[in-house]
């Protein structure tokens, strides 16, 4: 194995990538999603259903997560320099 390569951070680099870089966005869209729910195609506008408490409670434990994982990016960010 190469010495210059260093698989065991490397993999923990791509994982944390993957869930910060695509995990967080996805999350949020989930949250917006939950609040806006789509309308039954045929029926106006005016019509929309509403989000109702199960889509509230959810979109809010959505967006409390992205806002944690936020605040967690920046304590470890001032705490390391």
């Amino acid at each position: 194995m190469n010495s210059w390569i260093n698989l065991n951070a490397l993999w923990k680099i791509v994982v944390v990538g993957l869930l910060a870089g695509a995990g967080l966005p996805a999350l949020f869209a989930v949250g917006l999603r939950l609040l806006n729910p789509p309308t039954p195609a045929g029926e106006p506008a005016a019509d929309r259903p509403t989000a109702g408490p199960v889509g509230y409670t959810l979109a809010g434990l959505c967006f409390a997560v992205v806002l944690a994982a936020i605040g967690w990016g920046i304590s470890v960010i001032v705490n390391h320099s």
